[in-house]
């Protein structure tokens, strides 16, 4: 009796190209177009029953159309805009069991039985419920961590992968060079470096947990024109290499398995449709073997340039784009082929890239959710409550009222976002089961010593000109010793909220009245809303101490607490005349900057903050808080998070990701921009109102120069050392984020930025003690995008500098000799020593 032979595809122990090649040779145009299909919204292949989830008619008959299914989105979304909630969506215990029949339909109702692949976004945790929401990236990127990320990352994946996910969309490649974009808290931040290293970050901690990562958004997106969503850029190739392709070279080099393109446009095609992106730059000179995906319903916009959806299929399709999502056109590619708008060879190309990555993830082995492993539900939350901590930044510091002690009898816990757990969570964000997470009213009760009396107004809403409550505030604070003050933004949707057919929220006023970030929530004006304006004008004239803290989504614009270029705080001082300022360029020799030693409380001058006029001057003479502090979208557990830094039991140790603007009409103030001098607007300066890498400490330091194992060395091999000393010269421990930038000051090919940043590390250092911090530079850390874009160390001369923010420097120079440019490999982060 003759046994059927089992196809190749079904060996395990065949290699994956071999596996790969035998499916597809099997295979009917229309199955093929199948894998190439993720039209449907996961949340529609199920229904609720009395008895569980059941598979809807829709899901069966879309498996039926394609005699398969490539990739299923979001089964285990749960938001405003899915409109999935508790009452009716998947919970953790329930996900397998979906996941699972998912995969059972699909496998024994098709003729060749592929599994699917299940794609779930993980912005910021798993946004399905139950599921652990971490701080967004921006407030990660302000940690200046990215091992505790990759930990808090891997914690996420395992949670996708126990409940039957296998792709983890992740938004990392978008660098924040407009904070007016609603999306500005889905970046790392606005240095193409920072960037790299927490998206390489988060690509290692989730494939440790099995998840495929598909990294958003390739490339450019965060740079379009006005900080409008989904619009034009007017980027060059050379802005593009220098600041954007950064972190996907990171991710891809970490092993990422795909990348999604960016909705907005390149050289005048959508990045969706760009040839010159996905396949000459992408595969060609990078050698990327993954997938790369469409965003939602980006295919269906290319009609207007094709007249026609199965010719804007066939355009994307022969760009490199390989899977799509929510669109009318890649459904119909069998079509296009037999009709010739694209060959069957390209389409063959795409899906074989789509069944390596189920190869290689063992769906046809173990389709199913995976078995536990790495940190736990109780792990992930207390890495979430890490990250938060991590984040809170202290932007200004008057005198010492924080941290705050038994002195202060009486606290006023006020403003819009003090007791709202939504404020901090942002944007892609599941709801949360009664009774997880903390506000910052809930923080500070549990963090006040006993006997503390804790009262709590809200004094105005998060948006518009009411302050009907405002009386009630400052009746509060007047009778504290010190008011927290608790203001800026949210990005929480609810189910009234309008949404495009891509989630994004519809930006009207009418359609998100209380929303002020966020996917489709852009603004043209970077202030406080009038009511907190008013209220913290209300409060700061009280008399007594305040202390701001900002949960925001965006670094909102901050004309009120200091003056430009003013040191504003305790700790991370240098000497006079040895500091290196943005943009003001001087001859050899010279250095640049502020340059003014610090004051009584580690301020200038008195040690008072001064006071600056706001746009338009109608908040002229408005009293100065006595701390600032940004705390970002933190998570759930952001308000004991924030508690802490405010009493002490946690030290600030956040650093800015991002220039925070002094007005919306400055921009852009990215410190690494190019070094033309520019001196400034007539009306107002043009330098950021707080730098990049800035942030206080409850502490002082003191940081010597840095110190280069060699001055010359040749351009084709440089590789040295460069050191510098930190001491911390106060009471308290100091944990500080010593940073390194390169600026060229002669030779390349091109003009430089003022500086980049090229590594950091964190001393921890205990009163009185002395740490040294040590920087590995090489081709990677030195070198610059040729004429031929190319990344290569050009022969000149660079100031190496290190200091605690990209605006308080001390530099060294090196000569970079000629001998032939070398090309970089990885670029390293400067590990500490302890002295």
């Amino acid at each position: 009796m003759n046994t059927p032979r089992t196809p190749r595809y079904r060996d395990p122990s065949a290699p994956v190209p071999d596996r790969v090649r035998d499916l597809l040779g099997r295979m009917t145009l229309r199955e093929k177009t199948g894998q190439l299909n993720q039209r449907m919204y996961g949340w529609h292949a199920w229904e609720r029953t009395p008895g569980g989830h059941r598979l809807s008619d829709a899901f069966r008959a879309e498996v039926a159309a394609f005699d398969g299914m490539g990739a299923l989105y979001g089964l285990q979304r749960a938001d405003a805009w899915s409109g999935v909630g508790f009452e009716d969506g998947i919970t953790a215990a329930e996900a397998p069991g979906v996941a699972e029949a998912v995969q059972r339909h699909v496998t024994e109702h098709t003729r060749l039985g592929i599994p699917v692949l299940l794609v779930e976004e993980v912005p910021h945790g798993h946004q399905a419920l139950d599921g652990t929401v971490l701080p967004v990236n921006l407030a990660v990127g302000a940690g200046w961590d990215p091992e505790l990320y990759a930990a808090a990352a891997e914690a996420a994946a395992g949670e996708l992968r126990r409940r039957g996910g296998h792709v983890a969309l992740v938004s990392a490649l978008d660098v924040l060079r407009d904070p007016r974009w609603g999306r500005a808290e889905e970046c790392f931040g606005e240095d193409p470096y920072l960037a790299a290293r927490f998206t390489e970050a988060l690509v290692r901690g989730m494939r440790r947990a099995g998840a495929a990562v598909v990294l958003k958004h390739f490339a450019g997106q965060g740079s379009t024109v006005g900080g409008r969503n989904s619009a034009a850029s007017e980027l060059g190739a050379r802005e593009l290499h220098e600041i954007h392709l950064a972190a996907a070279r990171a991710g891809i080099r970490a092993g990422a398995a795909g990348v999604m393109a960016a909705y907005s446009e390149f050289d005048g095609l959508p990045c969706v449709a760009s040839g010159q992106l996905l396949t000459g730059l992408l595969r060609e000179r990078w050698g990327f073997d993954g997938i790369v995906m469409a965003d939602g319903t980006a295919v269906d916009r290319l009609v207007r340039l094709t007249g026609d959806p199965v010719a804007a299929g066939a355009m994307v399709l022969e760009a490199g784009c390989d899977l799509s999502l929510w669109d009318a056109c890649f459904p119909r590619l069998d079509e296009a082929v037999e009709r010739g708008l694209v060959s069957e060879d390209a389409l063959d190309a795409a899906v074989a890239r789509v069944l390596t990555l189920k190869f290689r993830l063992g769906l046809f082995e173990r389709p199913g959710p995976a078995a536990p492993s790495g940190p736990d539900a109780p792990r992930a939350r207390e890495l979430s409550e890490r990250l938060a901590r991590s984040c809170v930044t202290l932007l200004a510091h008057r005198g010492d009222v924080l941290p705050l002690t038994a002195q202060a009898r009486r606290v006023a816990v006020l403003g819009p976002n003090a007791d709202s757990l939504s404020a901090l969570l942002g944007d892609y964000t599941a709801p949360q089961r009664p009774g997880t997470g903390h506000t910052v009213l809930d923080g500070v009760r549990a963090a006040a010593p006993p006997g503390t009396r804790i009262v709590h107004a809200p004094g105005c809403g998060l948006v518009g000109a009411a302050v009907d409550g405002i009386p009630d505030a400052v009746a509060a604070a007047r009778d504290a010793d010190v008011a927290v003050l608790v203001l800026g933004g949210t990005s929480a949707r609810h189910r009234d909220t309008l949404f495009d057919a891509n989630g994004a929220a519809v930006p009207t006023p009418a359609a998100h009245p209380d929303m002020t970030c966020g996917e489709g929530v852009d603004l043209a004006d970077l202030r406080l809303p009038e009511g907190q304006r008013a209220l913290l004008r209300a409060v700061t004239g009280t008399g007594v101490p305040v202390v701001v803290v900002l949960v925001q989504g965006r670094p909102h614009a901050l004309p009120l607490f200091t003056e430009p270029g003013e040191p504003t705080g305790p700790g991370d001082t240098t000497g006079p005349g040895d500091t290196t300022g943005p943009g003001d360029t001087t001859g050899p020799g010279d250095t640049t900057g502020p340059g003014r030693p610090l004051g009584p409380g580690g301020l200038t001058g008195t040690g008072e903050l001064p006071q600056h006029p706001a746009d338009g001057g109608e908040l002229d003479g408005i009293a100065a808080p006595a701390a600032v502090l940004s705390a970002w979208y933190p998570g759930p557990w952001g308000g004991r998070a924030v508690a802490d830094v405010l009493f002490g039991a946690a030290e600030p140790v956040g650093r800015l990701p991002v220039s925070v603007p002094d007005s919306s009409g400055q921009l852009p103030v990215f410190y690494n921009g190019k070094d033309h001098g520019y001196r400034g607007y007539a009306d107002r300066p043009a330098r950021a109102r707080f730098a990049f890498g800035h942030g206080l400490s409850y502490t002082t330091v003191d940081y010597g120069p840095p110190r280069l194992s060699r001055d010359r060395v040749p351009a084709a091999d440089p590789r040295l050392t460069c050191r510098v000393t930190v001491r911390n010269t106060g009471e308290r421990i100091a944990h500080e984020t010593v940073q390194l930038y390169v600026r060229r000051l002669s030779g390349g090919t091109a003009w430089p930025r003022v500086r980049e940043l090229r590594g950091f590390t964190r001393l921890v250092l205990p009163p009185g003690r002395s740490g040294e911090a040590v920087f590995t530079l090489d081709a990677g850390a030195l070198a610059s995008v040729t004429r031929a874009l190319d990344l290569a160390v050009e022969p000149g001369e660079v100031a190496v500098e290190t200091g605690p923010s990209s605006d308080r420097t001390r530099q060294a120079r090196l000569v970079l000799a000629p001998g032939g440019p070398a090309h970089p490999g990885e670029s390293p982060v400067g590990e500490p020593s302890a002295g």
